[in-house]
């Protein structure tokens, strides 16, 4: 009766999921006149495209995050197996975007299939991987139940599962417990996500540690937002860091009165806005100067470590509408403000800020990093706040405090580096249990 519910239900996903094929297919034609990357290899979404050489580690990073928290994993894989083949799939513009800069002679880069059995058994078939790596969260059921049928090993590396979503998961259990027990192994964060995994299905999970804490700020992106921070000339700098929509006007907002009230005679403090989507640039400039604040944007500023402009220089605002850029901001800031924690988005990833030394300031939804979120509140390299007024309040004051200020970066930089070795950990899990071709 239970094989029998399971057939039904992924029988169901199957039918729906190819009924609605021609409109996902219209919504990347769509998306692609912003975002032009969506409208490119369009073959790839149904399992078609280039073959490659059989026998390449397969790592699916869905977007920007998750191919950037990559980066450490992918380089502990070639240091650990020289010679490595990566076979990179995408589900974002940008994370392709972001993936191509990691790859090397003899490596691939593919979007995802969409997750029908006929994309899924193309795309396969196309490339014999030894076995597959979905980063964090991305479990698909025809995906699994494809692989395991073609004897692709499929492991979820830095595995995180919030309660949200271990709820979301029991309510489709039918559909999403089989695909969860197909993974060979499942590597997770915290022991926490390693309770909610087994919970949901998987069979062998290990717990790995985070491998965010692994990456490296780029110091030349350090030295460029050290030299943007001299034209500050002293003003506090702030940091809205991956801002989410629905954020946009409350902080303004909040900032805008903190503007109004401040003495005239301090020093006027900077908002530095950078938007977590790239395709929200302009709106968010517009919101800013309907916001009745002045505003300089990265982008005018030129390239490199070039000065920013005298006029941006008295800017209340600057927006950081530029790409791969962000260790550039946090070594710009005094502190950082966590986009989509102070709005029921889950929070974005404060490992990265940490890393850079930049203390954080979050507010009250960090589902999406709950335990990353509580040990860095407990070793005094964030703060919590409940709402974004609080925030502003409080990151200016931190900001504007020399002393307090160093003591947070110190505890962030130290934070970051007690958690660092997962990626190691991980890549002589997947090594072993790789099926390489001979």
């Amino acid at each position: 009766m239970i094989a029998l519910k399971r057939g039904l239900a992924r029988l169901a996903y199957s039918t729906l999921l190819r009924g609605l094929t021609p409109l996902l297919l219209a919504r990347l034609f769509w998306r692609a006149r912003r975002e032009p990357p969506y409208g490119q290899a369009i073959g790839e979404r149904l399992g078609f495209g280039a073959p490659t050489k059989p026998g390449a580690l397969w790592l699916h990073a869905v977007s920007l995050g998750e191919t950037r928290a990559a980066e450490p994993l992918i380089q502990a894989l070639r240091a650990a197996r020289p010679g490595l083949r990566l076979l990179l799939t995408h589900g974002t513009a940008t994370g392709r975007e972001t993936g191509a800069a990691l790859l090397r002679a003899g490596d691939a880069q593919r979007w995802l299939p969409f997750d029908t059995p006929g994309a899924v058994r193309r795309f396969l078939r196309r490339h014999r991987p030894a076995i597959g790596v979905l980063m964090e969260t991305e479990v698909w059921p025809n995906l699994q139940a494809e692989a395991l049928a073609a004897g692709v090993p499929m492991v979820l590396a830095n595995a995180r599962l919030s309660d949200k979503s271990l709820r979301k998961s029991l309510r489709l259990d039918a559909l999403m417990r089989p695909a969860v027990e197909a993974l060979s192994t499942a590597l997770a964060q915290t022991e926490d996500d390693a309770r909610r995994l087994r919970e949901a299905g998987a069979r062998d999970v290990q717990v790995c540690g985070n491998i965010k804490f692994d990456l490296r700020p780029d110091p030349a992106l350090l030295t460029r937002g050290r030299h943007w921070r001299v034209a500050a000339a002293g003003r506090p700098i702030v940091l809205a860091a991956s801002w989410r929509e629905g954020e946009d006007e409350p902080l303004l907002q909040a900032w805008a009165a903190m503007l109004a009230q401040s003495d005239p005679s301090a020093r006027r403090p900077v908002l530095a806005l950078v938007p977590r989507h790239p395709q929200r640039f302009d709106e968010v400039a517009a919101l800013v100067q309907a916001a009745g604040l002045t505003l300089s944007r990265r982008s005018s500023w030129g390239e490199g470590d070039a000065a920013v402009p005298d006029a941006a220089a008295q800017a209340d605002v600057w927006l950081g509408d530029s790409m791969r850029e962000m260790p550039a901001y946090y070594a710009l800031a005094d502190v950082a403000l966590l986009g989509g924690s102070f709005a029921p988005l889950g929070g974005q990833n404060l490992i990265e800020a940490a890393a850079c030394g930049c203390p954080v300031v979050m507010g009250p939804h960090t589902f999406n990093f709950a335990d990353a979120a509580q040990l860095a509140e407990a070793q005094s390299a964030a703060r919590r706040v409940p709402a974004i007024g609080n925030g502003v309040a409080l990151a200016v004051a931190q900001a504007g405090d020399v002393s307090a200020h160093a003591q947070a970066s110190a505890a962030a930089l130290a934070y970051a580096a007690a958690h660092q070795g997962a990626s190691e950990r991980m890549a002589a899990i997947l090594l072993k249990q790789a099926r390489w071709p001979g």
